[in-house]
């Protein structure tokens, strides 16, 4: 699989998620400084809650923007399987039910994204299974967060 057009579906798919959010800050925005959410009485919150809304949708609209640029400009390393995993990363690991493919990135952790008719999670060194698979190799096993009991693991390819 190649890794620029992974990263080429990822970018399409925040580029995608930034325009959503862009509208619905605008939304919460307009519903903040509407002159209908002005209060009625003093226990009347629909205008404050109106203003922590469109933050939070103006919060997130940067998030987004921030992690476009991180990915955008980040190198993909020519990675063999004897590499170590590192940022920019497309990991294979075999679960036990499949292979499952991880692209690991500074941000937009939980994005999924498909590519020649296979699905690629974005993950970061953050993350409980970005720690777990940053530095190893193919070959070498980890455990699923969460799954204490569950069988490791084992990487199957680095690229």
């Amino acid at each position: 699989m190649n890794k620029t057009a992974v990263r080429d579906a990822i970018l399409t798919e925040l580029r995608a998620e930034l325009d959503r959010q862009r509208a619905a800050a605008e939304l919460a925005r307009d519903e903040a400084i509407s002159e209908e959410s002005r209060p009625e009485n003093k226990w009347d919150t629909h205008s404050q809650e109106a203003a922590y809304l469109a933050e939070g949708q103006a919060r997130l609209t940067r998030e987004i923007g921030e992690a476009l640029g991180l990915i955008s400009t980040m190198p993909l390393p020519d990675l063999l399987n004897g590499d170590r995993i590192a940022l920019g990363a497309l990991v294979q690991v075999d679960t036990g039910r499949g292979v499952t493919a991880y692209f690991l990135a500074p941000r937009a952790g939980g994005v999924e994204v498909t590519v020649e008719g296979r699905a690629v999670l974005v993950v970061t060194p953050q993350s409980p299974l970005g720690r777990q698979l940053i530095g190893r190799r193919a070959g070498e096993e980890i455990t699923p967060p969460g799954a204490a009991r569950s069988k490791p693991q084992r990487i199957t390819a680095v690229a």
